[in-house]
């Protein structure tokens, strides 16, 4: 079914979207419309779990590794690297709250940014004693060259981590992310993204910007259903990390007890390592299966390709004139 449907896949072509009733609908980067191979995606999921109740679990646990893979190709990562959670602000919370801060840390934050990427470092910045350093994100819009001077300035002054969304939600501004990474390197600086107002139309590459976490919900650009999202976590940042958020499905072997002995149920067993950690209870499966179809049809496509589409249909309609 997948196949055929990428095949159906084209920039500019809303063939797969015919119940949309907008005649222009740009609007992605808030909620996306489902499309036709998203939405059958869903559909087979309810009608198997109708049909075979528990008996659909195995298969969607397969999915879940499917989807984490997914996730890390769009970033330049790796399936081991992802954990899934229920969107962005559940991925925030959990770096937020399982680094191990010391009193008086200090993270820099943006004003105007989407509260997502602000709340949970004030949360945790009034619990465990933090500083947070605010910066303008207009700025980086309006000169980069003196924006990006002050924010090595603030990194020379002793900033733990930098929280910052890839791209502004109200501007749209494509914040200069390998540049923050390699300063944030040079200075001892960890660098998190929100990067849900970018994946699926922004090529992004967690190595090469060295980006340390990065957190991305499923319905904005990568255009699946709400309530599923992931979040990464660089290898060499996994064994400073907490389990402040741990839950039964973030042990190892968390599914042994239902279907071994009595005596595997244990309360012993430890908690696994990186982002994997982060799973802490039930799955999405709806979620999970379209945005699996969703992003398949992102693949096919290609990011670069999307991104360039982007941006060349955006030239032609401003006062720059048609290319």
């Amino acid at each position: 079914m997948h196949d055929a449907n990428e095949s159906r896949a084209a920039l500019g072509n809303r063939a797969l979207f015919p119940e949309l009733r907008f005649d222009v609908y740009a609007n992605h980067g808030s909620v996306s419309p489902l499309s036709e191979p998203v939405q059958a995606a869903v559909n087979e999921v309810l009608s198997a779990q109708a049909r075979e109740g528990m008996g659909i679990f195995p298969a969607e646990v397969e999915r879940r590794e499917r989807v984490r893979e997914q996730f890390a190709s769009l970033i330049g990562a790796t399936g081991e690297d992802i954990g899934l959670v229920a969107n962005t602000s559940a991925g925030v919370l959990a770096i937020a709250h399982s680094l191990p801060w010391r009193r008086g840390d200090r993270v820099l934050v943006f004003r105007g940014e989407f509260p997502t990427n602000v709340t949970p470092w004030q949360q945790a910045a009034r619990r465990l004693g933090l500083e947070l350093v605010w910066m303008d994100a207009e700025d980086f819009r309006l000169d980069r060259v003196a924006a990006m001077e002050q924010f090595e300035q603030h990194l020379a002054e002793g900033i733990r981590l930098v929280a910052v969304s890839a791209v502004q939600f109200t501007t749209g501004q494509l914040m200069p992310l390998e540049e923050m990474g390699e300063s944030c390197r040079r200075h001892g600086s960890e660098l998190f993204v929100d990067a849900i107002q970018a994946l699926g139309i922004v090529p992004l590459d967690v190595k090469r910007m060295g980006i340390d976490y990065l957190a991305c919900g499923s319905h904005k650009w990568l255009m699946g259903p709400e309530g599923v999202g992931f979040v990464y976590i660089a290898p060499q940042r996994t064994d400073q990390l907490e389990p402040n958020l741990a839950a039964w499905i973030s042990h190892e072997d968390a599914f042994e007890f239902l279907t071994g002995a009595a005596e595997t149920l244990r309360y012993d067993r430890p908690i696994r390592r990186g982002a994997r950690m982060l799973e802490s209870g039930t799955f999405n499966n709806l979620g999970c299966a379209g945005l699996e179809a969703s992003i398949g049809l992102i693949q096919s496509l290609g990011v670069t390709h999307i991104f360039e589409h982007v941006q060349i249909e955006t030239w032609k309609h401003t006062d720059h004139g048609s290319l």
